[in-house]
């Protein structure tokens, strides 16, 4: 059995191990020369935890997990109006909560790949793919280049994001799809060590109405920020750099600082979810954000790309000929679909209480955050006026 992911990001590669595992030979194709250093720092929970837990990936997590003491939010003169305890969100979130930086986690899944014997799999960086064909007892796939050039096996899995090509050439241009949720976001690392020094084991995050941008201090003495704002409807400046100085200026000196340290060609890009009707047809399916893209308002990225891909891989990995993939893929879905759809709903939901819009649900967010240090307020009060606002 043989099978092409096109995608080196986390549900790619999760997939890849465990096919690999099974027996399958496997071939990863990603465009970029290597693995990718750009993303914002995520907390791991939920879902990821239990699969990373069973399939052998979460020590490697706890390795590279940073040890956070709280988020404090802060108003434009640094002053803290609010503070989440993460020792409290992790006991509120099942008792294992990681906080990891993106690559970080991509890192952690290149490096279990080594957990397969060797020759099963084979990682083909900066290839660009030319083509796809699911037609008939096989899928390939055209590569620009040589060595090879054609790639042929039983199913082809589309791991490659939330502009994913694999989707637009066999399902459908992206605009079918793409269910924007009227909000942007950007992330990148700069040098910083004096104001990684003060941050210390925090995350900082902006009280601030339509905008906030969040800062913590990486073990290398760099500072990782992520920047999202809601969309306008204005046109963006033509460079990333030069939008974000316009749209996050005035929100403190320690975010001015970031603003001038931006690099070129930070991550930057619209917040959306993926909505479909199916993510599989004939010898092909879709996993992580090419398909359902919960978005970083959901918290659950990192968490549900590991899950999925290891169930994904799991469900293939059981099957032992080609006649038995779309069933396989069909199952996958049919479990699947459900934890993406209510993880997408969470997501939407949350957005107020990620972006403030009003001064009033600013006001409630900061009641809610100075709750959640009373034991019986934390899990009744707080929780209703959530729901209450949020409807």
């Amino acid at each position: 059995m043989r099978a092409i992911i096109i995608g080196a990001g986390i549900a790619g590669l999760v997939t890849a191990r465990q096919l690999g595992l099974a027996g399958w030979q496997v071939d990863v194709v990603e465009q970029s020369p290597g693995p990718r250093d750009a993303g914002y720092m995520m907390d791991f929970f939920g879902p990821g935890v239990e699969a990373s837990e069973r399939i052998g990936l979460y020590p490697r997590l706890v390795d590279l997990a940073y040890a956070v003491e709280a988020a404090t939010y802060v108003d434009s003169s640094g002053k803290a109006t609010a503070r989440l305890d993460y020792e409290r969100f992790a006991r509120a979130a099942g008792g294992k909560v990681l906080t990891l930086l993106r690559p970080d986690m991509e890192l952690a899944a290149l490096a279990a790949l080594d957990d397969v014997p060797s020759g099963r799999l084979h990682l083909h960086y900066a290839r660009r793919p030319t083509g796809y064909s699911d037609a008939g007892g096989t899928v390939a796939v055209d590569l620009a280049g040589t060595e090879p050039a054609r790639l042929e096996a039983d199913v082809l899995i589309g791991a490659d994001g939330i502009h994913s090509a694999v989707r637009g050439a066999l399902f459908g241009p992206e605009e079918r799809y793409l269910r924007p949720l009227g909000l942007r976001a950007a992330a990148y690392i700069a040098e910083e060590p004096a104001l990684a020094a003060r941050l210390g084991r925090r995350f900082v995050l902006t009280d601030s109405l339509d905008r906030t941008v969040g800062l913590y201090g990486l073990r290398t003495g760099q500072v990782a920020t992520f920047m999202v704002n809601r969309e306008t409807g204005s046109p963006h400046a033509d460079d990333a750099p030069t939008r974000l100085r316009q749209d996050f200026a005035g929100l403190g000196p320690e975010v001015d600082r970031m603003l001038e340290l931006c690099p070129p060609n930070p991550y930057d890009d619209v917040v959306a979810q993926m909505v479909m009707p199916t993510w599989h047809r004939e010898r092909t399916v879709l996993v992580g954000d090419a398909c359902s893209a919960v978005s970083l308002v959901a918290g659950q990225g990192g968490s549900l790309a590991i899950a999925g891909g290891a169930l994904l891989g799991d469900l293939l990995g059981a099957i032992e000929t080609p006649d038995q993939v779309p069933g396989a893929l069909a199952a996958f879905e049919g479990h699947w679909r459900p934890v993406i759809e209510d993880a997408q709903a969470s997501g939407r939901r949350a957005i107020w209480m990620f972006l403030p819009h009003t001064r009033r649900q600013q006001r409630v967010r900061r009641w809610v955050l100075r709750a959640a240090t009373l034991p019986v307020i934390n899990t009744i009060v707080a929780r209703q006026i959530v729901k209450s606002i949020a409807s």
